[in-house]
């Protein structure tokens, strides 16, 4: 379930969801709300996305979060130019 604050979160986990996307959270309100969902739901899978680049790759990762994903990986990658010859 996508979510946009820990309080979305913690209802998505506690109404049964298996994985929370935590979307668009700066890095310290990510952890903090990781941290939230991990105490009173630890099994849930928590994913963070949203503005992740390889730049900031390192400030997402952390000890609640365990999955990250990077849309520049697919909507930004450069292009390669080549042709196949038959």
């Amino acid at each position: 379930v996508e979510c946009s604050n820990a309080a979305e979160a913690l209802e998505a986990a506690g109404a049964g969801a298996d994985i929370v996307l935590l979307d668009n959270l700066p890095p310290q309100e990510l952890h903090s709300a990781a941290a939230q969902i991990k105490a009173v739901h630890p099994g849930v899978t928590v994913e963070a996305s949203g503005g992740v680049v390889l730049g900031t790759l390192p400030q997402f990762l952390g000890p609640h979060i365990d999955v990250v994903s990077m849309g520049c990986l697919t909507h930004s990658a450069p292009a390669l130019d080549f042709a196949l010859r038959v």
